[in-house]
């Protein structure tokens, strides 16, 4: 029996080698190394802001301590660099991307630009379980989506797959919504300027950290009006807006706002190109999750006025499962209503 002790104690021991020699082999790899951020939007947008905040904490969790750089490549509303990240990045485990959520459901609506799987990535994990709202400037005759069933509003946009021009083309073509979308602005903060030219009278699908970033001084001031929500449970604080499932009228609609609407719940992804060994798409997961808890991080996200609400990559992969097996006739039925 004594001998079996030993063998058992000297097979828990060797058993265990591989996984330290893992460890020190990572923490080689990653010692000294840059892992990039790609950025699918403009500087000063929401996603920028979220990747600046990570980029500043992420290497403390990481074996080496790499260091972490944002690199932003705006285009075709995420696109640009969502295909970058699948097919150039290299798969080294230095590189992470994020973009608008609804790049993902491209390919899945016949987007011959969108040459990416969206199961194939390697979903890192999600910083918050976005809440996207619709609002209009003061000086719009319109307060609520009733209204928008009467009088026509010009809302702005950027590229045709973000989420304002999805928002936006889906309240008018599934529910009827007057809305007239301007397209071509270089992100929110351009549509933000527009609306205090007067050129547009609002924006759909931008989430509320955004607003709570960057638009906190139009928000509080009354300069711009939320009276939508597209996603996500219950805004903070006195805020009290509509949300379009209690105003949807049939089984078919729901089905469609539900895909296109609710994938805007996993409002700031991250990935990883697909091809990524094993051992350090897990360490990048790993240290995803436990910045979301490292006191620093929520300090400086506070500081920036983001919200986090993290996600897993668990999480993540199982929304893309679930979204990947949406019959091809819903898929269809929603692709017509986004056509504009």
């Amino acid at each position: 029996m004594n001998i079996m002790a030993c063998v058992c104690a000297m097979i828990s021991v060797l058993s265990l080698v591989p996984l330290h020699a893992r460890a020190e082999d990572l923490a080689e790899f990653y010692k000294g190394k840059m892992v990039t951020i790609v950025v699918g939007h403009a500087v000063g947008t929401g996603f920028d802001i979220y990747s600046r905040v990570l980029a500043r904490h992420m290497g403390r969790h990481m074996p080496g301590r790499p260091s972490f750089l944002v690199q932003n490549m705006a285009g075709a509303s995420g696109v640009t660099a969502a295909n970058w990240v699948f097919n150039i990045a290299p798969k080294d485990g230095t590189v992470m991307g994020t973009f608008a959520p609804t790049v993902a459901l491209e390919p899945m609506f016949g987007n011959t630009q969108a040459r990416y799987v969206p199961n194939q990535f390697i979903w890192i994990g999600n910083l918050e379980a976005s809440v996207a709202i619709c609002g209009v400037s003061r000086f719009a005759n319109v307060r609520s989506l009733a209204d928008l069933m009467q009088t026509e509003i010009v809302m702005g946009a950027a590229g045709p797959t973000g989420p304002p021009t999805i928002t936006a083309l889906a309240l008018k073509n599934v529910l009827g919504a007057k809305i007239r979308l301007i397209t071509g602005y270089k992100g929110a903060g351009e549509v933000k300027l527009a609306l205090k030219r007067g050129e547009v009278q609002g924006i759909c699908g931008l989430p509320w950290s955004t607003l709570s970033a960057t638009w906190r001084e139009e928000l509080e001031s009354g300069e711009f009006l939320p009276i939508l929500q597209v996603s996500g449970g219950a805004l903070p604080g006195k805020w009290k807006v509509q949300h379009y499932i209690d105003l949807v009228m049939s089984n078919e609609q729901k089905e469609i706002l539900s895909l296109l609407f609710g994938i805007q719940g996993l409002g700031r992804p991250y990935v990883m190109p697909p091809g990524v060994s094993p051992e350090k798409s897990a360490v990048i997961s790993r240290a995803f999750i436990e910045v979301t808890r490292d006191p620093e991080f929520i300090a400086d996200a506070k500081q920036a006025n983001i919200d986090i609400i993290p996600m897993d990559g668990e999480t993540v992969r199982n929304m893309w499962r679930e979204y990947a097996a949406i019959p091809a006739s819903t898929i269809a039925t929603a692709k017509k209503a986004i056509t504009p």
